[in-house]
């Protein structure tokens, strides 16, 4: 094979397609296996499967540069066109004004591309304008007394010319900062970005170098945090941060180069989107709250994770347990429906719904508590879609 020809493979998410022996080698094979065995299931040739590789890819969707000239693509079942609808509610980025032709995008790695470029792009303008800077409090040793001379400390050490002192300095090596320049370089070494958007990311990265430190920090430092009037427009570039660090996948080397895949799991963004969108869309009577944790029993031994628990706005009862589940079978499973029953129990609720992206034939009552399953689906527009679903979920409960 020729250095720069590049092998791509598609596969589509939860469907299995088999290679001959040939087109991967044992090598490639060994790799996929043990870098990404939880995202790609990889059966080796053998007479179960007529000599041939066989691989599903198991609900993700992405990018992933095994090798210099081969590649895997993860395709998901959803529109690229839904796929942005499902991360703006997800990841909160409807204040970003995002150009035109985005949603037009004809892969994955063409739309994580486009927004890369958009980001790199924020952090440039802000760099023009100053990047934010605080007071930061250090303690150190230097050659003149700054702030708060430390008399003890220097003291008990006399032979010390330099002075201990506290003090605060005025520096743009702050959190803020820091996290766009982490996420930039994660960007880089995803492998993922060409030169259409190349040049404005590594211009981006360059302007953070000499003015912060690019500390790795994880999706969760991006979200919750305070903003002023001087840093208000790093909330939407936050946003994106938290977007590129949670679909970065586990970092390999390839020759002298660190790559980082870009993976989505889809079903954390379903459930994601889903949380959000009720959110952002339940009548002003009733309250969301996602991920609620119910612990049982002595020194909490137990304790569940439920993913949405709906509640009355005035008396505080909850109305509805609400479980997502991204793969939709044919009909709903028994661990499925016990799961939500059982949560629904822990918290006193009589209404308990399992959320598929099809509607699935359930509705049953167990002890006292009903037990049905909607659809949110994917397919189409996602706002009629919701408010199907939002009526579907009212009209069939009792308050």
């Amino acid at each position: 094979m020729n250095s720069r020809e590049i092998q791509r493979i598609e596969l589509v998410e939860y469907e299995t397609r088999r290679f001959l022996e040939s087109e991967i080698s044992e090598e490639l094979g060994m790799k996929i296996w043990q870098n990404y065995g939880n995202h790609i299931s990889i059966d080796e040739p053998s007479f179960k499967n007529g000599n041939q590789w066989s691989l599903t890819a198991n609900g993700w969707a992405g990018h992933i540069p095994l090798t210099p000239e081969f590649q895997i693509a993860l395709l998901p079942k959803v529109e690229i066109r839904n796929l942005f609808g499902m991360l703006e509610y997800a990841y909160r980025l409807e204040s970003l004004k995002f150009p035109e032709g985005l949603t037009d995008c004809d892969s994955l790695e063409e739309f994580y591309e486009t927004l890369a470029r958009l980001f790199a792009l924020r952090v440039l303008d802000r760099g023009r304008k100053g990047f934010f800077r605080s007071y930061q409090p250090r303690k150190d040793r230097i050659p003149y007394v700054r702030g708060r001379f430390d008399v003890r400390k220097s003291c008990q050490k006399p032979w010390m010319v330099k002075p201990e002192c506290c003090y605060e300095e005025h520096t743009s090596d702050v959190e803020d900062n820091q996290i766009l320049a982490w996420t930039l370089r994660r960007i880089l070494q995803s492998g993922v970005c060409t030169e259409r958007s190349l040049p404005q990311v590594r211009r981006a990265y360059q302007s953070l170098r000499g003015l912060t430190t690019p500390i790795p920090c994880d999706p969760q430092d991006c979200a919750g945090r305070l903003y002023s009037r001087l840093n208000e427009d790093y909330q939407p570039m936050h946003a994106l941060c938290r977007f590129f660090l949670e679909q970065s996948g586990p970092s390999h080397r390839i020759g002298g180069r660190t790559m980082i895949p870009f993976l989505v799991d889809m079903a954390r963004l379903y459930e994601l989107f889903v949380a959000e969108w009720l959110k952002a869309k339940m009548p002003p009577d009733f309250v969301v709250r996602p991920h609620e944790e119910v612990v049982i029993g002595r020194g909490g031994r137990v304790r569940f994770d439920i993913d949405l628990v709906v509640y009355d706005r005035d008396s505080q009862k909850a109305l509805f347990v609400l479980d997502t589940k991204y793969k939709a079978p044919d009909h709903p499973g028994n661990d499925d429906i016990s799961q939500v029953v059982t949560y629904a129990a822990a918290k006193d609720c009589d209404e308990a719904v399992l959320i598929y992206p099809k509607p699935l034939d359930l509705d049953v009552t167990i002890g006292k508590i009903r037990v049905r399953s909607l659809g949110f689906s994917l397919d189409g527009d996602l706002e009629e879609a919701g408010q199907r679903f939002l009526q579907d979920l009212l009209s069939g409960g009792d308050r």
